[in-house]
């Protein structure tokens, strides 16, 4: 009987793992941006940006419809909607990552389910030939 030697591809799956966010930070400048997000990407800079930006609402008032609008689309929006999207950016990333590990973790098993199957398919095949064998000498 041959000897199952199982696809090259399922041990090269179990050493790398799954590609998840963290894999990206790639080089110094990657782990300068990343730090940079992640103080950014928080609710308290977020709310932080709103306290900074609500400093400056008086004048903004004071200089009449324009200015307020401005103050508003400007400064106010931008400056507290940065974080809050990157909170979701961030959550939606750690999702992403879950999402990953379990098809990672999915497609491995069904890796060594179907390793298992050619094995036994191979066991089955050279079996049916022994029998295919037996009979053809019991004919003559």
């Amino acid at each position: 009987m041959n000897i199952h030697i199982p696809h090259p591809r399922i041990g090269e799956r179990s050493k790398i793992g799954p590609h998840l966010t963290d894999n990206e930070q790639v080089g110094l400048n990657g782990r300068i941006a990343m730090l940079i997000t992640n103080m950014v990407s928080t609710m308290w800079c977020a709310y932080l940006f709103a306290i900074i930006a609500l400093i400056s609402l008086p004048a903004a008032i004071a200089g009449g419809t324009a200015t307020l609008v401005s103050w508003l689309a400007q400064t106010f929006l931008q400056l507290v909607l940065l974080s809050v999207i990157m909170v979701g950016q961030k959550v939606a990333a750690g999702a992403s990552d879950k999402q990953a590990l379990q098809t990672f973790k999915d497609t491995e098993a069904l890796l060594k389910i179907q390793d298992e199957l050619h094995r036994l398919m191979k066991i089955n095949n050279e079996l049916t030939e022994e029998i295919h064998s037996l009979v053809k000498k019991t004919q003559k």
